[in-house]
């Protein structure tokens, strides 16, 4: 079963460069490509007579076949390649929300909750 989690740059005032950069980067990445179905999105909606989505996040669905750590290598090797780095907030399914840092200690935190959520949604009756 796919858990959907959104990744945002809080601290940013226009996040959209960095997050075509990330998504480039994941689609470039064959596992992300094949198992973790990398899009742009806008988490607003749009006020009437608006022209054109604001990029403001980039949505996975995450399969079986691209586990957790996949993401987090994925995400360490972009921030790697990166002259500076931003927070990089992944929103999960339930609501809560991670963020990853220069100092992060999070990732621990983030593979348990999407190993968890996977393993969840894989126990669940289809």
């Amino acid at each position: 079963m796919a858990v959907q989690v959104g990744l945002k740059f809080e601290d940013l005032d226009m996040p959209e460069e960095e997050l075509r950069s990330l998504h480039n980067w994941l689609m470039s990445d064959p596992a992300a490509r094949r198992h973790a179905r990398p899009s742009l999105a806008s988490s607003q909606e749009l006020p009437p007579g608006a022209q054109g989505d604001v990029i403001d996040i980039i949505s996975l669905i995450l399969g079986n076949g691209f586990a957790a750590a996949s993401l987090m290598v994925s995400l360490a090797s972009w921030r790697a390649s990166r002259s500076q780095t931003s927070r990089i907030t992944i929103e999960l399914p339930d609501g809560r929300s991670i963020v990853i840092s220069q100092n992060s200690t999070d990732t621990t935190a983030l593979l348990d909750s999407l190993t968890d959520e996977t393993e969840n949604r894989d126990d669940s009756p289809s």
